[in-house]
């Protein structure tokens, strides 16, 4: 079994309360460290394993506690160099400007300072897209080629 590095109990508390708890110790853990979370929040399930997936940690358990709740055994996974996004675009396929009406589109429903990653094939986005960003208040911390012709790229709003 695993040893257990940080235990937060957020019984008691509604969604996202726990997620964000959840996300706020495992920033600071170390790669392979894991948080025991407790929580009595219905929706504390779907949210860890979306988050999980989304950021590379990994739920290596759940299990029901003796006194209420389900106990997540959350693994901190390996840092990734590219900035951590908030929301995932996968745009390959839709032409110019497509990408970046799509990506304005997403961008307008998140809270400032969160992070689209938006991957594209579009020719012309590569070079449009951080002129884009700065005019519209964005800014575009990365983009990657990953091959094909195909970028992602990672916006700030």
């Amino acid at each position: 079994m695993e040893m257990v590095n940080v235990v937060l109990d957020m019984k008691g508390l509604p969604c996202p309360k726990p997620l964000l708890g959840a996300k706020r110790i495992v920033d600071e853990l170390s790669t392979g460290q894991v948080l025991l979370l407790i929580s009595d929040c219905p929706g504390t399930q779907d949210d860890l394993f979306s988050w999980a997936k989304l950021t590379g940690n990994e739920i290596l358990k759940t299990e029901r506690m003796e006194d209420g709740g389900v106990g997540y055994h959350i693994q901190k996974g390996e840092s990734t160099k590219h900035p951590q996004a908030h929301v995932a675009l996968d745009i390959r396929g839709a032409v110019c400007p497509g990408p970046i009406v799509e990506a304005k589109k997403l961008l307008n429903g998140m809270q400032a300072g969160e992070v689209l990653k938006m991957t594209s094939d579009c020719p012309g986005v590569h070079t449009d897209i951080g002129g884009w960003a700065t005019a519209t208040g964005m800014t575009l911390l990365e983009s990657v080629a990953v091959g094909g012709g195909t970028y992602e790229f990672y916006i700030r709003k």
